[in-house]
């Protein structure tokens, strides 16, 4: 399988590792094209890949769009035509990601992958819809699955609305809380304070254009600005009554589990 990877980034490197392992059960050859020659250039040049024109006419098995999630319909119409049986994303937003493919590559096999880490911190779980199946989109799954990864099945709509709390919501409290602290002695930790230091500094360890593009694509912030400003006006009792329900979500989370 001949894979171009378009976005030679972290997550493209990953996905073109991915599927290119020594443990993948399809045996992949991988091309990368950046907007930036040097950097497919770079990708390539440390594995055993190709490096090629981003506007080129080269063809291949399967497309793979690793670029931001703004830029994924243009990128769709750009490489579909470059797409001979299949075409791919790991940008992080389903709902146009998923429309633009089917658009622009209706009668090739389509799906949008989501890993749910940075690709220092693999493996783990990988969300995927499975637009428009095939052997090529069953051999990128099983690839995943192969590097240790979870891959479980949504939709668009689904996936969408819960990066609103796992990625948009999250995000923005972990900021504004390490925006709005102070700096403290690290005595003064309490383990509750200790944790989300943790966090803030997990969050900030990556590039402010990443997390940027999250708050864009997904609501969830404002929700959040507005619960906190609920509990900082809140009288004692209704901020029983807020904690409550907190406290109400975590054990029906705990019976799901």
């Amino acid at each position: 399988m001949d894979i171009l990877v378009v976005g030679a980034g972290e997550i493209g490197r990953w996905i073109a590792d991915t599927v290119s392992a020594d443990e993948s059960p399809v045996d992949a050859t991988v091309s990368f094209a950046d907007r930036d020659p040097d950097v497919a250039a770079d990708a390539a040049a440390e594995r055993d890949a190709e490096a090629v024109p981003a506007d080129g006419d080269t063809a291949h098995d399967a497309v793979c769009l690793a670029v931001p999630m703004s830029a994924v319909p243009a990128a769709a119409e750009a490489y579909a035509p470059r797409a001979e049986r299949a075409i791919c994303d790991v940008s992080g937003e389903m709902t146009d990601a998923v429309a633009a493919m089917r658009e622009h590559a209706p009668d090739r096999e389509r799906a949008s992958y989501h890993p749910l880490f940075a690709p220092p911190r693999v493996p783990g779980n990988v969300a995927a819809v499975a637009d428009e199946g095939g052997p090529v989109v069953e051999g990128i799954t099983a690839a995943i699955e192969a590097g240790g990864n979870e891959v479980f099945e949504t939709t668009p709509a689904e996936h969408d609305e819960a990066m609103e709390t796992v990625q948009a919501g999250a995000h923005a409290a972990v900021l504004a809380w390490r925006v709005a602290g102070d700096d403290v002695r690290e005595e003064f930790h309490t383990p509750v304070s200790a944790a989300l230091d943790e966090v803030a500094d997990t969050v900030t360890e990556g590039s402010p254009a990443v997390y940027a593009e999250i708050q864009r694509a997904f609501d969830g912030a404002d929700d959040v600005a507005a619960a906190a400003r609920e509990i900082a006006d809140a009288d004692p009792g209704a901020f029983g009554d807020l904690y409550e329900r907190a406290r109400g979500d975590r054990e029906e989370r705990e019976r799901h589990e």
